[in-house]
């Protein structure tokens, strides 16, 4: 990789750190596209979205958790079957011409969800019932491994659009979503392959910078109604980047 190369892949990284922090999320589906159009080999992609998802996501935990934006209650069912679904998927190749465009779709649907069909409802948030919740799990900790997503970008939009939780509360319930199933995924990765770019450094130093910033804004400062359409804004830009690669 050329310096200059490395140097604009940086700086996307920080500013995609910085849109999905702002949400709760690691931002995995935006370094995998990213580095999708820097050309960056496939094998490294997976390993190097998950180790910049683990950090942009501890911030984000750390800053909504901090600001009192958690609810233990609603997380627990979901993580106890992802961590290790996700862990067995960390250890799958799928070849992405098959999945991606799947995932793709299933983004712009929830986007779209998000932008035009607003809850009607906006009462207290239920959580689900814990069976449906670790059934949920199970299958976003297989996907969040297989791909190296990490998951809550498909948990928030439940969470929102079911009345399970309010959008602040969502997002910190997916940062820590997103933290226990990417290190799950890249634990998978590792017994199975063994390998992390040498360039990983560079992007995590660049992706930390965003992502405090974004966790910060989002957790404290962005109105509620913002935070919701930041939030369709990256599922929508994740499912563009995913079908058209």
């Amino acid at each position: 990789m050329t310096p200059g190369i490395l140097i604009l892949l940086c700086c996307a990284v920080g500013l995609v750190a910085l849109l999905y922090a702002s949400v709760g999320h690691g931002g995995a589906s935006g370094y995998i596209a990213v580095m999708a159009l820097a050309a960056i080999p496939t094998i490294s992609i997976k390993p190097t979205a998950l180790v910049l998802n683990i950090l942009v996501s501890a911030i984000a935990l750390f800053q909504f958790s901090r600001a009192g934006h958690f609810n233990w209650r609603t997380f627990w069912p979901f993580a106890v079957t992802s961590i290790p679904c996700s862990f067995i998927g960390g250890m799958v190749y799928l070849p992405p011409h098959l999945l991606k465009p799947l995932l793709g779709v299933v983004l712009l649907f929830s986007a779209w969800r998000l932008l035009f069909r607003q809850r009607k409802n906006q009462g207290p948030s239920t959580p689900p019932s814990i069976v449906l919740a670790m059934t949920i799990g199970a299958l976003l900790g297989l996907l969040s491994g297989l791909t190296g997503v990490g998951g809550g970008i498909f948990l928030s939009p439940l969470l929102l659009l079911l009345g399970w939780a309010g959008t602040r509360e969502t997002a910190g319930i997916s940062a820590l979503f997103i933290l226990l199933n990417s290190a799950a995924g890249l634990a998978g990765h590792l017994a199975s392959l063994g390998n992390i770019p040498a360039f990983i450094p560079w992007l995590a130093l660049c992706a930390i910078v965003g992502g405090t910033a974004g966790a910060h804004l989002g957790s404290r400062h962005l109105p509620l109604t913002a935070i919701r359409y930041t939030l369709a804004v990256v599922l929508l830009i994740a499912g563009i980047k995913l079908i058209s690669l």
